[in-house]
């Protein structure tokens, strides 16, 4: 019997529901998932009907993190063919987060039970982080002889602080959904996976009430002044707005405020 795909997609209402689904292994993470996820992503990016994405998962676990089973796969041949293979693959997986990374549509990841490896690779590359209360997390590579390689290294201090980050990289703990948002990983914690995907909704549903140019600018300029700094972002989005305004979302945003209802948002 073959796997399920990795995912599947649908859109409502300007939300992007990317699910995980490969729920008979436990939505682990292969080759075949990242060359998806950024094929997924892209169509998110390219598609103006959508303003937002939300990344859930089918089954008992969000994710178990790597495919083991294929990475081990991946790690044949002679010594030095071997180890160049093994670099060109790692970069190959890293394209399909930071393609979600730069994805211009905010990302809410919606975590359910496990989230562990390659799982926290994924969500470090998102926007915004819910769970429910039985999530557990773990850069688990840590305790099975791996560099985490998919980038929780490089984003995850810039999201919970160096401190808390050092302890849970270098001990590849598990940690829960209360300590999660404790640490500021996840902004909502939810009772179980109804309410959990109420809040994602709800979430999805403020942001694209909002002008998708705005929106889509204000991650661009975050993303920018946190890779290179405060003063080249600060020139960043005063480039930004200049080339932006006025906009058609912005006379539609102060006439509505002047008529006195809501208004009708169009991304030009």
């Amino acid at each position: 019997m073959t796997d399920s795909t990795p995912f599947k997609l649908e859109v409502d209402a300007h939300v992007a529901w990317l699910t995980l689904n490969r729920p008979e292994k436990r939505n682990t993470m292969g080759a075949s998932f990242f060359k998806s996820l950024a094929e997924h992503i892209e169509k998110c990016d390219q598609d103006t009907d959508i303003r937002a994405v939300i990344i859930k998962a089918e089954g008992k676990s969000f994710t178990a993190g790597t495919d083991l089973q294929e990475a081990a796969s991946l790690l044949s041949g002679t010594a030095a063919d071997q180890r160049e293979n093994t670099r060109r693959n790692i970069l190959q997986l890293q394209k399909g987060l930071t393609a979600l990374e730069r994805c211009r549509k905010p990302i809410i990841a919606a975590i359910h039970s496990h989230c562990i490896g390659g799982g926290i690779d994924l969500i470090s590359a998102c926007d915004i982080r819910l769970a429910s209360k039985d999530a557990v997390f773990s850069i688990r590579e840590t305790r099975v002889g791996i560099i985490a390689d998919l980038g929780t290294l490089q984003r995850l201090p810039y999201i919970i602080g160096y401190g808390r980050f050092m302890e849970l990289a270098l001990t590849g703990r598990d940690f829960t959904a209360a300590e999660a948002l404790q640490m500021g990983l996840i902004t909502q914690l939810c009772n179980d996976q109804d309410s959990l995907y109420v809040e994602a909704q709800k979430i999805a549903g403020q942001i694209v009430r909002c002008p998708p140019m705005a929106v889509q600018g204000t991650k661009e300029v975050i993303l920018h002044s946190r890779d290179n700094g405060i003063s080249a972002g600060l020139h960043y989005v005063a480039q930004k707005n200049a080339a932006a305004l006025p906009s058609e979302d912005v006379v539609e945003a102060i006439t509505a405020f002047m008529e006195k209802r809501e208004p009708v948002f169009k991304g030009k």
